[in-house]
C-alpha cells in the first residue's frame, strides 16, 4: 500500500466526551529512546520534535503521553510542549496519573488520592497547559479505584481537567468509575499477539456503553515496553502480503476493526514508522482474513 499520502483521518473518527478525535493516533512513550522509560539508549531530541510535528501534518490530533515517559535525557511532555506548542485547538492531549517515578528513573510508590492533584499539576506545567483534555487514571494493583477515582473527579470540577477515564481495571473498576462520574476512555493493554477473555469482553462492554477503548501495545504485543520483535505469525505475514503492508499495519488494522469505539495510539521514534502507522487506518480487512486472525488472536486463551 502507498502510505505516503494517507492521513490519520482514513481511520474514521469517535468522541471523547465533546472532543473528536480521528481514530489513528500516537502515543508519546517512544519518542523518548530506543525503548520505553530507562530501557534503551535516548533519542535524538530533533528527530523526535520532528516526528510530533510530522504527525500532526498527517491530521493525528489525540496524543497519549504521561508525565513518567522519561528517559536519562528525554521527557515526552517537554518534547511535545516543545514541538507543538502553542496547541492547535482540535488537538486532544490524554495523560495518566498513579505511577511515579523518580529523578533517577526509578519506579516509586504509587499515588495515594491525595498526591493526584500534585501528578495533574506537573502534567500542567510540562506540557505548559491550563488544563488537560482527558486524564487516566492507571490503576496500581489496588482492589477499589473509588477513592483515587473520586479525587481525579474533585480536579474534574475545578477545571483542571476537562474529561476522565480509566487504565488497566476489569469492568468492575470500570463501574465503580461511572457511579461517580462519566468516563470517556478505558486503556488497557490488548492486540492482535494479546489474548486474553476479559479484556476481549470489557471491548465489548465499552462499545456498548459508547466508551471508547484505547489499547496500548497493539503493535508490540508480548515485547510490552521493548517494543515488538522481528518475528511475525504465518497468518499475519500471509494478510500482509496481500495487501502490501507490513505485519505492525496488520495489527493496527485488526485493532481498528474491533469496533468503531477501538481506537489506536501507536507509538514511534521513526518518521518512516509513523507514516506508516498512520497508513494502517486505511486498511479493511475481508471477513475470511478477520476470522483467521481472530483464531489466531484466541488460540493462546
Amino acid at each position: 500500500m502507498t502510505s505516503e499520502k494517507i492521513t490519520a483521518a482514513a481511520a474514521g473518527t469517535w468522541n471523547l466526551g465533546d472532543l473528536t478525535v480521528n481514530r489513528i493516533g500516537f502515543g508519546a512513550m517512544r519518542l523518548t529512546g530506543s525503548a520505553a522509560f530507562h530501557h534503551g539508549t535516548p533519542s535524538d531530541r530533533d528527530r523526535s520534535i520532528a516526528v510530533l510535528r510530522r504527525a500532526i501534518e498527517l491530521g493525528v490530533n489525540h496524543i497519549d503521553t504521561a508525565a513518567f515517559y522519561f528517559s536519562s535525557l528525554r521527557s515526552a511532555n517537554e518534547l511535545i510542549n516543545s514541538a507543538l506548542a502553542p496547541y492547535a485547538d482540535e488537538l486532544v492531549i490524554a495523560t495518566k496519573v498513579g505511577p511515579f517515578r523518580d529523578y533517577s528513573g526509578e519506579w516509586g510508590t504509587s499515588a495515594r488520592p491525595e498526591d493526584l492533584r500534585g501528578h495533574v499539576e506537573e502534567n500542567l506545567r510540562q506540557l505548559g497547559r491550563d488544563h488537560l483534555d482527558v486524564v487516566y487514571l492507571r490503576r496500581m494493583r489496588q482492589d477499589s479505584i473509588a477513592e483515587h477515582f473520586g479525587a481525579l473527579a474533585e480536579l474534574r470540577d475545578a477545571g483542571l481537567i476537562r474529561h476522565l477515564a480509566v487504565s488497566d481495571v476489569e469492568p468492575r473498576h470500570l463501574a465503580e468509575a461511572l457511579a461517580i462520574a462519566p468516563v470517556v476512555s478505558v486503556q488497557n493493554k490488548y492486540g492482535l499477539d494479546s489474548p486474553d477473555p476479559g479484556t476481549d469482553a470489557l471491548v465489548r462492554t465499552c462499545g456498548e456503553q459508547g466508551i471508547a477503548f484505547v489499547p496500548f501495545f497493539a503493535i508490540a504485543g508480548k515485547g510490552g515496553a521493548l517494543g515488538p520483535g522481528d518475528t511475525a505469525d504465518d497468518e499475519v505475514l500471509a494478510v500482509a502480503r496481500a495487501h502490501g503492508a507490513t505485519p505492525a499495519q496488520i495489527r493496527l488494522a485488526w485493532t481498528l476493526q474491533q469496533g468503531p469505539h477501538v481506537l489506536a495510539i501507536p507509538g514511534t521514534g521513526n518518521p518512516d514508522h509513523l507514516t506508516e502507522n498512520v497508513a494502517a487506518g486505511a486498511l479493511r480487512l475481508t471477513d475470511v482474513e478477520m476470522a483467521g486472525l481472530d483464531a489466531l488472536h484466541t488460540r493462546g486463551q
